[in-house]
């Protein structure tokens, strides 16, 4: 699955679509139907937010196979954007993917690990700290197999996946086996009166945050075998295939409890009490382990990506050049994968899963939308000769998808002001790092001249 290019090993694409599927399929799949069933309690609007979700995330990965094809290098959205909006857009970008995009996403599937985790081993723990230690255990051993090689984190990728896959084709097909005959789930509505238009804005961000992800093998180009041709096939491909898992397995769970079941407490393990509702509670608990295998592939996905943002942005001295370090006989960033683990460390013992996928999913939303707009400088500007795929639809689908987040962000901003304000703060905390970085910049070449 790996060849070698000098010091720098390749993967193949199928290692790629292990990364973004695992990256894409992580723990919100498993945990957020309830919170929809909460606040909408209706099995058909959640069905179709879901479905509606996997079309625009579908529709964003033939956008972004495009960029990806046009810049197929290490970086993804930090790299489209400095090429489309300029090094101060870029830089908020990848700062943003270190504090939220990655940091944040990798604590809150720690958080939800623990969560399944203490779902097979029930143990008292009124201070939360054992599930938070659980949680930096499951994140630091990750960091240490990708910190040691390609290889090794290749290997860990496709096994989680491949396990992970077959985990859940066995509880889809288990669970509309078992409830073949019971539809009148369809009419079970728990709500009198129909949610308001920032309740569904707000659903739909936690709906596209456990979508995202389809932009993963952007991230990695350098390290995907003829990138050109690979990321838009990989990132269109394996997007199509989360989005009909994500369909299929919330007919299970809607089919195995009623709606008001899956609002009540405890809220996060929904796929362990649908498949202890179709199988009994020993059942629960091995599905309970099987998706803790599969939570652990989300944080090992995110462990190898997102670091490579900051290796890039060290690269172009937009950071301290001591992220840029490379192990001289591996090629892995080191340096920067331990940095963005302790940043999620810091998050999981400070925050909660249901308020670190509303503060992250807003902000995700936004920069998302940007950087899908890349397309339209991007395309203007310059003809590649060497183009491998252009997105179909050009410019109705990326006009709609860009509207589509503007919107969403929008609606969400209102309903949640906390949390959009906690998120456009951390997005401003990145100016006085560019700023400072600038002048270290400026005033280092000047010393050379």
């Amino acid at each position: 699955m790996l060849r070698p290019i000098g010091r720098i090993d390749t993967i193949s694409w199928f290692t790629a679509s292990c990364l973004l599927i695992s990256n894409i399929i992580g723990g919100g799949i498993f945990t957020t139907t309830g919170l929809l069933a909460r606040d909408l309690g209706d099995p058909i609007l959640i069905l179709l937010l879901w479905s509606v979700g996997g079309l625009f995330a579908i529709g964003g990965a033939m956008v972004y196979g495009e960029l990806g094809s046009r810049l197929p290098h290490a970086g993804g959205d930090y790299v489209y954007l400095r090429e489309a909006y300029g090094p101060l857009v870029a830089f908020l970008s990848g700062w943003t993917s270190f504090t939220i995009g990655f940091g944040a996403a990798v604590a809150a599937s720690a958080i939800s690990f623990s969560a399944y985790a203490f779902r097979i081993f029930p143990l008292t723990d009124e201070t939360g700290w054992r599930a938070k230690g659980l949680s930096l255990a499951l994140l630091w051993l990750v960091t240490l197999v990708h910190c040691r090689g390609l290889a090794g984190g290749g290997r860990l990728q496709r096994m989680i996946t491949s396990t992970k896959v077959l985990a859940i084709g066995a509880l889809i097909l288990g669970g509309l086996s078992a409830s073949a005959a019971h539809w009148n789930w369809l009419l079970d509505r728990h709500v009198v009166e129909s949610p308001e238009a920032g309740s569904l804005a707000v659903a739909f961000v936690i709906v596209i945050y456990c979508y995202l992800g389809w932009n993963v093998a952007g991230f990695i180009a350098t390290e995907i075998a003829n990138p050109r041709r690979t990321l838009p096939r990989v990132m269109i491909g394996g997007t199509a295939f989360v989005a009909a898992v994500y369909v299929l397995l919330n007919l299970v769970y809607l089919s195995a409890l009623s709606v008001a079941e899956l609002a009540q407490e405890p809220i996060v393990p929904v796929a362990e009490k649908s498949a202890a509702a179709l199988w009994g509670a020993d059942s629960g608990q091995l599905v309970a382990a099987i998706l803790c295998l599969s939570i652990a592939g989300a944080v090992s996905a995110m462990t190898w990506a997102g670091p490579r943002v900051y290796w890039a942005m060290a690269q172009d001295g937009v950071i301290t050049p001591w992220l840029a370090y490379r192990h001289p006989e591996t090629g892995v960033p080191a340096r920067a994968i331990l940095f963005q683990t302790l940043w999620a460390s810091a998050l999981i013992v400070s925050g909660t899963f249901e308020q670190l996928i509303i503060y992250s999913g807003m902000v995700l939303a936004f920069f998302m939308g940007l950087t899908l707009s890349a397309i339209f400088p991007l395309r203007s500007r310059t003809q590649d000769p060497g183009l491998a795929y252009s997105s179909p639809w050009y410019p109705v689908l990326p006009a709609l998808l860009v509207s589509g987040a503007t919107l969403v962000v929008g609606s969400s901003l209102l309903q949640r002001p906390v949390e959009a304000f906690y998120g456009a703060a951390t997005v401003a905390g990145g100016l006085p790092f560019y700023f400072y970085w600038q002048r270290k910049k400026a005033r280092t070449g000047q010393q050379d001249m």
